[in-house]
Parts: structure tokens; sequence; C-alpha cells
């Protein structure tokens, strides 16, 4: 039997609402909507999100879940990211928002958001996978990494509270900071890898969906040469991303050399693994 499960995700460049429709293993998206607030540069300069952001916050998300209930979701769930583990306020942001929703908030763990990406990867990458295969979240102020069978959960799940915002935020040399942040990581071999977040539909818009070492050195080429406004008409992607994209390419390079196989990019992520589990929740 079908049932629509909303979620709405705040993270740490991006708050977004999927509402879906799930029958089995099958997801089909019925409304995205996402509001850019970047919370993950607030938090690296400051280290708290200001009162000004926690109300902007908690505006978008009653938004976000008001369109969700109004649009039939049978089940609701709201949570944040890295904002939730990393802000030093982030209980005030968690109150603020739960009284936003009319529902409570949760921050997810490290171990959670990467078994979430790796569900909501392999559920929609829409070609046969191999065994053992990687997923890989550069978001933008942690990175996962998880590895497992795709018919089971990942047996190997780590994170970094490194990505693109954080990154960028840094300066410095993003190379250097980036190997060395993922310097102790020693996944398992795989035989595959797919990559999702922001960064990596970004990398896809300019170079294609199987990321190599030499797409990643030509993406970060055209970024380091074409100015932003170019790229943002030329591929499509929003200027906002583009200020961050350097810093996420250097990422994703990263891990690709790390494990060791060409990383494709898809389009599910943490929230279509958190439908699944929604819909899993509401059948149990």
């Amino acid at each position: 039997m079908a049932v629509k499960i909303g979620v709405v995700d705040v993270g740490s460049n991006t708050i977004r609402l999927l509402l879906a429709r799930v029958e089995g293993d099958v997801i089909e998206p019925l409304e995205k909507e996402r509001v850019r607030l970047a919370l993950g540069a607030e938090i690296e300069r400051t280290g708290v999100v200001s009162d000004v952001s926690v109300a902007t916050a908690a505006k978008a998300v009653r938004r976000l879940c008001g369109l969700a209930r109004s649009d039939g979701a049978e089940r609701l769930d709201v949570f944040l990211t890295a904002p939730g583990r990393q802000s030093a306020n982030a209980e005030q942001l968690v109150e603020a928002l739960a009284k936003a929703a009319s529902h409570a908030v949760r921050i997810l763990s490290t171990e959670e958001e990467g078994r979430l990406a790796f569900a909501g990867a392999v559920a929609t990458a829409g070609v046969a996978l191999p065994h053992p295969i990687a997923v890989c979240d550069v978001g933008g102020a942690s990175t996962e990494i998880a590895v497992g069978d795709p018919a089971s959960e990942p047996r190997w799940v780590r994170s970094i509270d490194l990505g693109s915002v954080r990154l960028t935020e840094r300066g410095g040399d993003p190379r250097a900071e980036a190997s060395k942040a993922l310097a102790g990581l020693e996944p398992p071999a795989v035989e595959g890898a797919l990559a999702v977040g922001g960064s990596a539909r970004a990398a896809r818009r300019l170079v294609g969906p199987c990321l190599r070492s030499s797409e990643l050195a030509e993406a970060l080429r055209i970024v380091e040469t074409e100015r932003e406004q170019t790229i943002s008409r030329r591929y499509g992607v929003h200027r906002t991303r583009v200020k961050i994209l350097p810093a996420g390419l250097v990422l994703l390079a990263e891990v690709q050399a790390l494990l060791g196989v060409p990383l494709r990019v898809c389009d599910g992520g943490i929230r279509e693994g958190a439908v699944l589990a929604g819909a899993a929740q509401l059948a149990a």
C-alpha cells in the first residue's frame, strides 16, 4: 500500500522539504521545496546560530511543514544534520524549530546520517549496483562515507566534521585541510561508489555523472578559472552553491582517491532514506 511521507531536512546550507509517495522500495517524489540559509557558515564563524537565523529557520520550517501537511503527508520527519551537532546553541535552535513545526525535531547522529544517505542513494540509483558499494555524502559542514551491500544496511560508516561550507570559511589550503581530515579513514575495498549531495549534483552539471579523477580535476579547473556569474549562467548552478563548490569538489576528489573507484552521482540521499524509514515505521 502506498503512503505519503514528508521530510524536512535542516542542513548547513539549505532547508529542504521532500514529500513522496512510497510503495515498497519505490519512491515517487510529489513535492520538493528548499530555502537557502547558510547556518553552517555562521556556526563556523561564530560557533552559534544567531537569533535572526534561528527565527528565519523557524519560519522556513513552519512553511515547509505546512506544505507537507496540506498535501496529505501521513507521517512527518523533521531533523537537523550538522547544525544540530556543531552549534553551541543547538538546544535553542531545536526548540524554536519544534515550536514552528508543531512537531518533534531530532538531531541526526553522523551514523544515522550516513545510513540514511546510503539507503536513499541505493534506492534511487537507477542502475544495477555492484557490491560492496560506497556512498559518499559531501554536505555543508560534514562528510559521510558508508560502505555495504546494496541489499542491506551499510556495515561501515564514518564521518568527518568538514564539508564544503566549513572548508570555504576556513580559507588556507583546502586540499591540505581535506587530506588531513580524511587521512585516518580506512574504508573497506569497494566495487563501486555513489555520490550524493549538492556538491556532487553541481559537479554533474559541469562534467557529467561519472566522477573520476580526470572529471574532478576538470571541474576544479572550471571553478578556479571561470567567473562565478559565468558558471551560474552556463551550467545552471545557483550562485550560492558556486561560492562553496571549489571546496566541495576538493572533498569529492579526496574521497574518490580514498575509495579508488569513480563516483556516480545520483539524486537520492538522506531525505529519500528518511522517507523509506518513515514508510517502514508506518508499516510496522
